[in-house]
C-alpha cells in the first residue's frame, strides 16, 4: 500500500491508475523535458486521429489551473464528448494534476490518471499530486552552468564542430571539451548533443 510518507515510483502509479496515465514534465512553449504515456495504445491512436488535444477539457484545465480536478468535474465542459468516448477504452474515472511554481521559463508539469472501476480516493489524489510536484522540482534546470559552458552548448546546438567552436571562442579544443564535459555532468546528459538539447528545452540557450 502506498502512503503519503513513501516515495512514489512509476510502478506505484500503475497500481493507483491501472487504466493508464500520461505525465508531461516541464513543458514550456514546445515539448516537455520528459514525457510518459502509459495510456492504452488504441485510445492514443483514436485520440490522435481525432485531434482531440485541441478540444480536450483535461488539457484546457491543466494549462489554465494548478492543483487537482476529477474528470467528472470537467464533463460539463466537453462539447466533443471526449471523456465519454474514453469510457469505451477503459478510462472511466480520472483525475488531472497541474503544477506550476512561477518559474520565469513558464514551464509547468501535469498528469492525467485513469481507472476503470471507481473514482480516485482523496488520499490517492494527494499522492499523485505530490508525485508530480516532486518530479517537476527534480526536472528543474540546473542553475550552476557557467556562461562559457552555455556558449559552447549553443554552438553545439547550432551544429558547429569542436575545432570550429574552439576557433570562434579563441580557446583550445581541450578547453571546449572540458566545458562540454562539465555541462554534460550538470545536465545529466551522456553526449554534448543531448546536453545542448536539454539546455534548449530548459530555455538556457
Amino acid at each position: 500500500m502506498v502512503s503519503m510518507n513513501s516515495r512514489l515510483e512509476p510502478h506505484h502509479i500503475q497500481t493507483i491508475a491501472p487504466a493508464g496515465y500520461y505525465i508531461a514534465l516541464r513543458i514550456g512553449f514546445a515539448f516537455p523535458v520528459e514525457e510518459v504515456n502509459e495510456l492504452p495504445a488504441d485510445w492514443v491512436d483514436h485520440y490522435t486521429q481525432k485531434r482531440f488535444m485541441l478540444f480536450d477539457p483535461i488539457m484546457r484545465w491543466v494549462y489554465g489551473n494548478v492543483g487537482t480536478v476529477t474528470w467528472g468535474d470537467l464533463a460539463l465542459d466537453d462539447p466533443h464528448h471526449i471523456l465519454s468516448q474514453a469510457h469505451s477504452y477503459g478510462l472511466r474515472y480520472g483525475v488531472a494534476v497541474s503544477v506550476f511554481d512561477g518559474n520565469k521559463e513558464g514551464q509547468r508539469s501535469f498528469g492525467s490518471f485513469a481507472r476503470g472501476d471507481r473514482d480516485f480516493t482523496e488520499l490517492e489524489t494527494k499522492i499523485l499530486h505530490a508525485y508530480v510536484v516532486r518530479r517537476h522540482a527534480e526536472m528543474a534546470p540546473p542553475t550552476n552552468l557557467t556562461m562559457a559552458e552555455l556558449e559552447a552548448l549553443g554552438m553545439v546546438r547550432d551544429g558547429k564542430r569542436l575545432k570550429e567552436i574552439a576557433h570562434i571562442i579563441g580557446v583550445t579544443e581541450g578547453a571546449v571539451k572540458q566545458r562540454l564535459k562539465n555541462a554534460k555532468l550538470k545536465l545529466g546528459a551522456k553526449t554534448g548533443t543531448q546536453a545542448a538539447a536539454l539546455a534548449g528545452q530548459y530555455g538556457l540557450i
